[in-house]
């Protein structure tokens, strides 16, 4: 049900437990939302969305995308390449780098 929640903890480098302080909840219970072993309650995906700032339609796989373009050039998105979690310039960079393929190609159309 909610096979997203593992990948966005992930990319911000926070522990189960991290979440779950977060969250006023246990580690075991966060941990069965992830695994899929529970189901949470509305307020509690509700909390969940919050906390990671996206929909509750993405976190039931409802939505298959996700921009976090400004949440990347703001420093309040983490995201990782071979295992290396990229510092705000290399996130410019990456945003830059996409941007300018995208211009390329559509001057080559």
């Amino acid at each position: 049900m909610l096979k997203n929640l593992e990948e966005l903890r992930k990319s911000r480098d926070w522990s189960l437990q991290d979440i779950a302080d977060k969250l006023g909840i246990a580690k075991s219970t966060y941990a069965g939302y992830e695994s899929g072993y529970r189901r949470p309650p509305l307020h509690a995906l509700i909390q969940i969305a919050n906390l990671f700032d996206v929909s509750i339609d993405y976190l039931l796989a409802r939505e298959h995308t996700i921009d976090i373009t400004d949440r990347l050039l703001q420093g309040k998105q983490k995201i990782s390449i071979d295992h290396m979690v990229l510092d705000q310039e290399e996130c410019d960079e990456f945003v830059a780098f996409i941007r300018a393929k995208r211009d390329i190609k559509k001057k080559l159309r």
